[in-house]
């Protein structure tokens, strides 16, 4: 990892052509700053690094090396190139290094402007919301790291800001705070210009919370569907149980009816019914009571009147 930062930093100092350069190292790590590529010393010419107004090494045309006392042990100088190592920079050390040429006229190649930089937190990736419509999983997340923090949104593919701090540019020294989906996962990126770390999210981890939510919303569509059929149901079976009783009323009244009817009948047509006794005990003759109404059964028996 050391090996891999101190070559990105190589390559960020190695600028062509330019004036000036911003040169991002992590802090304890060494930097390199290269001149142009080609560069050759002219007779009489002295190449000079500077820290501000400050010498840091001179190099003469014949390859002549004075290190200044101060920078002994924390410099390197080649002369194949004319390139400056730095070693373990500090805070201290941040600001413009410059390489120029001295002879009849003096003559700036190239500026550096050093910026020292610490490796930053871990970040903390928090779910503020977790829903789930039509197979489409949204989560709202909150990335928090170094004083400031963003909130996303996030589906099954991408994730958009929707609130927080503003997040530091790529040029800037404001550690980026990014919240994007890889793999199923979303991720909270927490980086500067020479660390970075990050915070993830596993789908498993999601899925509770939205196995929880999509249990809820089962068991409130079930209340309110549910509710208004058992109501009904149940007016309906009373209403059943209220009709049958009627229907048993009305057809033990007619049966009731009916059978008094037949009664009836009995107690008229066969009352009649055989001759009347014409003696009493004793011999003594009964009196008639007089003519009765022939009946149906009464008339048995009678000749009937030939035609």
């Amino acid at each position: 990892m050391a090996a891999l930062l101190h070559y990105i930093v190589f390559l960020s100092a190695l600028v062509q052509g330019s004036e000036s350069s911003s040169v991002f190292v992590l802090k304890g790590q060494d930097v390199r700053l290269d001149v142009q590529e080609n560069f050759k010393l002219k007779e009489f010419e002295v190449l000079k690094w500077t820290f501000g107004s400050a010498n840091i090494v001179r190099c003469s045309d014949t390859l002549s090396v004075r290190v200044s006392p101060e920078y002994n042990n924390r410099v390197e100088f080649y002369k194949g190139n004319f390139s400056l190592l730095l070693k373990n920079i500090q805070e201290g050390d941040s600001g413009p290094y410059t390489a120029g040429v001295t002879g009849d006229k003096e003559q700036t190649i190239i500026v550096f402007k050093l910026v020292p930089q610490e490796s930053v937190e871990p970040p903390v990736l928090t779910v503020d919301s977790n829903s789930n419509i039509n197979g489409i999983c949204n989560v709202t997340v909150t990335c928090r790291g170094q004083n400031t923090s963003v909130t996303s949104s996030c589906n099954n593919s991408t994730c958009s800001q929707v609130g927080g701090e503003s997040r530091g540019a790529e040029t800037s020294t404001v550690p980026l705070l990014s919240v994007y989906v890889a793999g199923g996962s979303i991720i909270c990126n927490h980086s500067n210009q020479v660390s970075w770390a990050t915070d993830t999210k596993e789908r498993m981890e999601l899925s509770p919370i939205k196995s929880e939510q999509g249990e809820k919303a089962n068991d409130n569509y079930a209340f309110t569907v549910g509710t208004p059929v058992c109501v009904v149901g149940f007016i309906a079976l009373i209403g059943f149980v209220v009709c049958r009783k009627q229907n048993k009323r009305k057809l033990t009244a007619a049966a009731a009816s009916y059978y008094r009817g037949k009664e009836d009948i009995i107690n008229t047509d066969y009352a009649t019914v055989g001759t009347p006794d014409n003696s009493q005990a004793g011999g003594e003759e009964q009196a008639s009571p007089g003519p009765t109404s022939p009946t149906i059964y009464s008339m048995v028996g009678q000749p009937q009147p030939s035609p």
